[in-house]
């Protein structure tokens, strides 16, 4: 009985589903963030992320962008919504082996009426599954969407899209989606084509 339950514990603890965990980090503009570079309508900060892998966050023009890691080149592609937008400042790194290779944050996509006036209720919440630059690959980029609103499992779906694309999805030549259901809600993201 004893074998049985020291196998059962050694499976545990080796098993790749089980080795990738998370954690979460908050991006502290007050303390945390230094900005790099401001122009007209806005700014670029680089932020403490997780243990040495930092945030890149940028606005412009009401609309934020944000990146995660070692990244060569700052001012590739802008990858936001077409509608105003904020992150929220909770950061879930996935790790592998202690090693993030995705990052998950939350979006809330500020929808107008017909009228052209902002509304809570239409108000969208996504949460965009991106992956993180290392000094071997110092790329990061949007992989893909989960409608937060449309999908009631959707933290868990963005873990699954985190743990089964970041480390096949090529920045630059694979193209972000959305995952599950999508509802009237999601935004429109700018690095997006159906």
């Amino acid at each position: 009985m004893r074998q049985g339950f020291l196998f059962l514990i050694f499976f545990l603890a080796t098993s790749p589903a089980l080795a990738q965990t998370s954690v979460y980090t908050k991006i502290d503009f007050e303390k945390t963030c230094t900005i790099i570079s401001e122009y007209e309508q806005g700014l670029t900060a680089t932020c403490s992320g997780y243990t040495g892998y930092p945030v890149i966050f940028s606005e412009g023009d009401l609309r934020q962008m944000v990146r995660f890691g070692h990244i060569a080149k700052l001012g590739d592609q802008w990858e936001s919504f077409g509608q105003f937008n904020r992150a929220n400042d909770t950061v879930e790194w996935r790790l592998k082996d202690k090693k993030p290779y995705a990052a998950i944050l939350r979006w809330f996509i500020e929808n107008a009426n017909q009228e052209g006036e902002y509304k809570k209720e239409l108000e969208g919440q996504v949460l965009v599954v991106s992956t993180v630059g290392s000094r071997e690959n110092p790329t990061s980029c949007v992989m893909g969407y989960v409608d937060a609103r449309a999908n009631k499992n959707a933290n868990m779906m963005a873990q699954e899209l985190a743990d089964t694309k970041a480390a096949t999805f090529i920045c630059g030549e694979d193209k972000p989606k959305f995952f599950g259901k999508r509802g009237k809600h999601s935004g429109s993201p700018s690095n997006y084509f159906e």
